[in-house]
């Protein structure tokens, strides 16, 4: 999708049944159809897709989340699972051509594609020459959290890899609730999923999207509140659902979404019953 000057693509890591305790299990799109038929039978977890968005203006390549990184890792068993090496070379680019990274927030479901174990057994970041953006508050919200118990269900934090990011400088900590990360881009700290939970808006040209990560996690989401038991602070989580969709509505704004298993994307309209739909772009 064109936003002005950005080409706005969505990679996939594919399909995954997340279940209460935060384990992850890669599953196929039969399986959500047969898991729809059989009604009668109670279920234990949530299907949910998983998409990092690549974000290309002609100089710059920003990566938005990294995904669960399955197959990146030397030791790993799912070398058969989409990842972004792979994702990347579709639009002919590897993670060494990526400028940018940003991260919404860091559960291990959108930030652990960031580094991976190389053969001779050393993290490396996936992204070699990109610095990594994460809030402050994220962070240190993230280092508090080691060794506890999950205050909520679904994905939690798993930070092993990610401290030779920071050794090695390559997180950049912002304190702003509003950081241009470049010009047309603009990172928004809404907090609620987690502390430091932030958003990406893309403006250029007229035109505007927002990357969501888990304030809206997908189409599902848009006209109801679903995440109290997931966000740490499920009012201002609120708070910063209805001010940014309304702003989407003002704008005309296309949205994209990381957990969504059939719209992926779309621009933003109310009906007149004033509920949320979404216009598919041509």
């Amino acid at each position: 999708m064109k936003i002005g000057r950005f080409e706005v693509e969505q990679l996939s890591e594919g399909i995954f049944d997340v279940f209460d305790d935060g384990t992850f299990q890669k599953i196929g799109a039969d399986e959500i159809t047969a898991k729809k038929e059989a009604t009668d039978v109670p279920r234990s977890s949530t299907p949910i897709g998983i998409d990092p968005i690549l974000i290309r203006d002609g100089k710059h390549v920003i990566l938005l989340d990294t995904g669960l990184g399955w197959g990146l890792d030397a030791k790993s068993s799912y070398t058969d699972t989409s990842n972004l090496k792979t994702n990347l070379d579709i639009f002919g680019l590897t993670p060494a051509d990526v400028t940018h990274v940003v991260l919404s927030h860091l559960h291990f479901d959108h930030a652990a594609g960031s580094t991976f174990v190389d053969n001779s057994a050393t993290t490396q970041p996936t992204m070699p020459y990109a610095n990594y953006f994460v809030q402050k508050l994220e962070w240190h919200y993230a280092v508090q959290r080691v060794g506890e118990q999950n205050p909520v269900k679904g994905a939690d934090y798993d930070l092993d890899e990610l401290y030779k990011l920071h050794a090695e400088e390559k997180l950049v900590m912002i304190t702003d609730t509003y950081f241009e990360l470049l010009p047309g881009i603009t990172l928004i700290k809404t907090g609620g999923h987690t502390p430091g939970h932030q958003i990406v808006k893309i403006q250029d040209g007229g035109e505007t999207a927002y990357y969501l990560g888990d304030l809206v996690p997908s189409e599902n989401h848009l006209n109801h509140y679903s995440m109290k038991n997931m966000d740490v602070d499920p009012i201002q989580s609120k708070k910063a659902k209805t001010l940014i969709l309304r702003q989407a509505v003002k704008e005309k704004a296309a949205l994209f979404f990381y957990h969504s298993i059939h719209v992926k994307n779309g621009v933003l309209v109310q009906d007149e019953e004033k509920r949320y739909a979404l216009l598919e772009v041509k």
